[in-house]
């Protein structure tokens, strides 16, 4: 599973940075990432997700979205189709139109053929909530899942055609899955491009259908999913790839699982560290002793020296939760907290009146 960066810590801006500053920055990185300019295998990647994060920020609806909502409102509602398709002005502004535009940038990355005049359908996102342990966050878990979703026909294999058939040339487009439309007013000619209304943009027809799914290449079905939740995993939003509705022929939709890491009765949790206070009597405080802490697998033997202060702090070294997409785990800090008794007899008084004059 994979995290996706909040957009403004990927652009390095905050939530008030003007239209005009996002575009600054977004330059400035994206000639730094460019996989033209930088040849480090990590480059495209970089450049698909700060142009992600431009194409949302510089549009006011979906930055709008994006801010109450976080990733789920602006992934619920677009494909990544929507969210380019609809900043391809923004681009055009910063990189200029014609040679060297916009198109010419992001069609080898993004890998959309003839840049943004057609596109794949997508399938839609699904979201899973689950709750998960803090002693999940420390091991890891796998989930096994089913999903009511749209599933590729069994019957067609996703071609939506009877058994000994297969789709034809669209006749009314010659298979671009687009038309173009031309009307003159006065010494003006204006063209539009439109999808195709024969084969509704997919560039074949179908003309003896499957009879289990009617042509659409899938049906409504039951699909098991498994995926593992990662150690050192915190509250959020993961993307499980292709697990979201499918669609033959085009692109499936993302499986967004949304975690929550539920209290823990013993410890608290900041990161990869986590605390726990544990109690010890005066007379322990004061005289020492060793005592027995949880940890999130086990047991620790930790020493109280004498003389230990209410509130001071020991560090179990690697006893805390592993840190995601790297190596080594936090640590555990254990506070001491003194009991002091709020009722004593009258020879427990007596007994203290005299360790206290025995200091005079």
């Amino acid at each position: 599973m994979t995290a996706k960066r909040d957009y403004y810590e990927v652009l390095g801006i905050s939530k008030d940075t003007s239209l005009n500053e996002i575009k600054s920055q977004y330059r400035k990185l994206a000639l730094k990432f460019h996989p033209d300019r930088n040849k480090s295998k990590e480059a495209a990647e970089h450049f698909k997700e700060i142009s992600e994060a431009y194409a949302v920020l510089s549009d006011p609806e979906k930055k709008s979205l994006y801010d109450q909502h976080g990733h789920a409102g602006v992934d619920g509602r677009y494909s990544t189709d929507d969210i380019f398709q609809g900043a391809s002005a923004n681009f055009s502004d910063i990189f200029g139109r014609g040679g060297g535009g916009f198109d010419s940038i992001f069609e080898s990355i993004f890998g959309r053929g003839g840049g943004f005049g057609t596109r794949q359908e997508r399938g839609s996102d699904f979201l899973y909530q689950t709750s998960i342990s803090l002693e999940d966050v420390l091991h890891g878990k796998k989930m096994n899942i089913e999903l009511e979703k749209n599933i590729e026909c069994n019957i067609c294999k996703g071609s939506g055609c009877k058994e000994g058939s297969s789709p034809k040339t669209c006749n009314s487009c010659n298979g671009q899955g687009q038309v173009r439309k031309s009307r003159s007013m006065g010494f003006a000619s204006f063209v539009t491009v439109e999808p195709c209304s024969s084969c509704r943009g997919k560039g074949t027809t179908i003309d003896k259908p499957c009879s289990e799914c009617k042509g659409n290449g899938k049906k409504k079905g039951t699909k098991k999913v498994e995926f593992d939740i990662p150690p050192g995993i915190d509250n959020g939003d993961y993307t499980i790839p292709n697990e979201g509705d499918e669609i033959p022929g085009g692109i499936n939709g993302d499986l967004i699982v949304r975690i929550h890491v539920q209290p823990h009765e013993k410890f608290k949790r900041d990161g990869a560290d986590i605390f726990y206070d544990q109690e010890v009597s005066m007379v322990d405080s004061t005289l020492g002793k060793e005592v027995v802490v949880p940890i999130l697998d086990g047991d620790e033997k930790i020493k109280i020296e004498s003389g230990c202060q209410p509130n001071t702090i020991i560090k179990l070294k690697g006893k805390g939760l592993p840190r995601m997409n790297s190596r080594g785990r936090g640590d555990q800090y254990v506070r001491i907290v003194v009991n002091i008794p709020k009722k004593l007899s009258k020879h427990q008084k007596n007994l203290l009146e005299e360790f206290q004059n025995s200091f005079e």
